[in-house]
């Protein structure tokens, strides 16, 4: 804790929370020193370069007490070992549909407030649907099947400047308001592999694309000298983290969109059999040719043959499927 009181940069990172009335869910991290911003939109590879490696470079703060404020109620927990953390807890009071502001206190040895940070947590409506969705090669392109080509493509450009699939914008602000309207958006779940380092630059590509506001639900932060494995982990995470929005939300309805460049179809083969009256549909991206045949016996294993599937190439398939299906 000495370390923490001579650090004046301290800085409390917060990712956008969920839940309902009974089941609210936000975490962060806890960090010495500031988050590094990009101040410019360049294409520059030096810059893009140098700001990239120093997401990399930043260093989480264990074990400290933070101390979570929502409304009138108090709860305390504690970093872990990455500096990371994560309040789940009951309101006292009903909560509207929408997004809500929440604070978390960093605490020194003495139990005062040393730093503060404010996030908001998402409180969907009650619509029809919800859907969990991968990041890489499902919505933004990423090669993450081809280790040089995927770090030349996050190294090399800003994430305004990056691709995303052809007609995918459209495809997903047809799924927000589904059967819903503006006011009453169906909310979205961006489960994905990369890594939190990774947080910041995907929301600015995701507003500047102007794809539906969700929740991110990233994997561990890595250190610089794993910065060249990035977003190659093991995916029991995130099976583990779409199952808690699951069983957050047990009586909704979820649509799965992902694709088969890594372990999407046999994470979602696993979700669908395990909550079979939970999900409607499944949406594999077709990335990767080779594995198409592997991926058809996949969809087919799943045991309740009421859940749509479709593997496409092309997001006006899915767009066509979803439409023909009354999804959309």
């Amino acid at each position: 804790m000495l370390e923490l009181l001579n650090n004046s940069n301290a800085t409390i990172k917060i990712y956008h929370g969920y839940g309902h009335k009974d089941n609210l869910t936000v975490f962060g991290h806890v960090f010495k020193k500031k988050i590094v911003i990009r101040n410019n939109h360049t294409n520059n590879f030096l810059i893009n370069s140098l700001h990239l490696i120093k997401l990399f470079f930043i260093k989480p703060l264990p074990e400290v007490d933070v101390q979570l404020q929502w409304e009138d109620q108090r709860l305390f927990s504690k970093t872990n070992s990455s500096g990371f953390f994560c309040f789940e807890w009951k309101s006292n009071n009903t909560i509207e549909a929408g997004w809500h502001s929440v604070i978390v206190n960093l605490l020194d040895e003495n139990g005062k407030i040393s730093r503060t940070g404010e996030g908001k947590i998402f409180v969907p409506h009650s619509t029809q649907y919800a859907f969990i969705s991968d990041i890489d090669d499902t919505v933004l392109i990423s090669y993450s099947g081809k280790t040089f080509k995927k770090l030349v493509e996050l190294f090399t450009k800003h994430p305004r400047k990056r691709k995303a699939f052809d007609e995918v914008v459209k495809f997903y602000q047809l799924l927000s308001l589904a059967h819903t309207e503006a006011g009453m958006a169906n909310p979205f779940f961006y489960v994905s592999s990369s890594e939190w380092n990774l947080y910041d630059d995907l929301k600015e590509f995701f507003r500047h694309n102007n794809l539906p506001e969700g929740v991110f639900l990233l994997n561990d932060i890595k250190n610089w000298y794993q910065l060249f494995k990035t977003g190659n982990t093991k995916h029991q995470g995130k099976l583990i983290r779409i199952e808690r929005i699951l069983n957050a939300f047990p009586k909704q309805k979820f649509i799965l969109l992902g694709d088969n460049s890594q372990k999407d179809p046999e994470i979602y083969l696993s979700i669908a059999n395990k909550y079979p009256d939970s999900i409607t549909a499944i949406y594999i991206r077709n990335i990767d040719s080779a594995t198409k045949s592997f991926t058809k016996k996949i969809m087919l294993s799943i045991q309740n043959n009421r859940i749509q599937t479709l593997i496409y190439n092309h997001s006006g398939e899915a767009i066509l499927h979803a439409k023909e299906t009354g999804l959309i």
